[in-house]
C-alpha cells in the first residue's frame, strides 16, 4: 500500500499549504505595509494552488474553477485595490512626514519578536485543536488542516494588534484566507456559488474599506486609529 505522505499530490500540497502559513508569517514580520501587500498576494497564490491540486486530485472540475477564481481575486484585485489605497496615501502624505509614517506600521502593539512567538504559539495551539479532526480521516488534505485554523488566528491577531487602517484591512484579509482554506481542506472544497457569494461580500467589504480609508486620510491627516481616539477624546 502506497505511504499518502509520500505521493506527489500530498508534497505537493503540503508546499502549497507551507507557502499558505509561511506568507502570513510575513505579513507579521514586515512592517513595511507594501512589503504585506507582497505577502498576502502570495498567499493568495498559494490559496489557490492548494483548491486547484484538491481539484486536481480529486477531478471536479467545479473547484479548478473555484481555484482560477480565487487566484484571480485574492493575488490579483484585492492586493491591487489595497496597493492602491497605500499609494493614495504616500501620495497625499504631509510634505513634513519625512519618514513615510503612512506607509509603514510603526508603531504596533506587539513587536515583530513578539509577533513571531505568538505566531508560533498559535500554530501550536491550532494543531491542537485539529488533532481530534485529522485523526478522523487523516487524509492529506486533513493532516493540513491546522494551517488553515493558525492563518485564522494570525488573522485576529493581525486584526488586533496592528494601528493602521491598512495593516487591520489585510488582518481581515488573512482571516477571510484562513476560513476559507480550512474549508477546502476540512471538506474537500465548497460549491462554486458558495465560494462566489463569499468572495463578491469580501471585494465589497475590501472596497468600502478603501473608500473609508481614504476619507479618513483626507479628514484627519492620518490613518494610525490611535491617533483618530484621540481627536474624538
Amino acid at each position: 500500500m502506497t505511504d499518502l505522505a509520500s505521493t506527489p499530490y500530498s508534497q505537493l500540497l503540503d508546499l502549497a499549504c507551507g507557502a499558505f502559513l509561511l506568507a502570513a508569517v510575513l505579513v507579521l514580520w514586515r512592517h513595511e505595509l507594501a512589503a504585506v501587500v507582497r505577502a498576502f498576494a502570495l498567499q493568495g497564490v498559494a490559496l489557490a494552488a492548494i483548491a486547484a491540486l484538491l481539484g486536481g486530485h480529486e477531478g471536479r472540475a467545479d473547484l479548478v474553477v473555484v481555484a482560477v477564481g480565487a487566484g484571480v481575486l485574492r493575488a490579483g484585485v484585492l492586493p491591487y485595490l489595497v496597493r492602491r489605497a497605500l499609494t493614495a496615501l504616500t501620495a497625499d502624505r504631509s510634505p513634513y512626514d519625512t519618514g513615510g509614517t503612512e506607509a509603514r506600521e510603526t508603531r504596533p502593539l506587539v513587536n515583530v519578536a513578539g509577533s513571531l512567538l505568538a505566531a508560533a504559539a498559535l500554530t501550536l495551539l491550532a494543531r491542537a485543536v485539529a488533532r481530534p479532526l485529522v485523526a478522523l480521516d487523516p487524509t492529506p488534505a486533513t493532516r493540513a488542516l491546522p494551517v488553515g485554523l493558525a492563518v485564522v488566528l494570525i488573522g485576529f491577531f493581525v486584526l488586533v494588534t496592528r494601528r493602521r487602517a491598512l495593516s487591520q484591512v489585510v488582518g481581515f484579509l488573512l482571516l477571510d484566507n484562513g476560513i476559507t482554506a480550512t474549508a477546502f481542506l476540512a471538506a474537500s472544497g465548497v460549491p462554486l456559488v458558495v465560494e462566489l457569494g463569499v468572495s463578491f461580500d469580501v471585494l465589497f467589504a475590501v472596497l468600502v474599506l478603501h473608500l473609508l480609508t481614504a476619507r479618513m486620510r483626507a479628514a484627519f491627516g492620518t490613518t494610525d486609529l490611535d491617533d483618530l481616539r484621540e481627536l474624538h477624546d
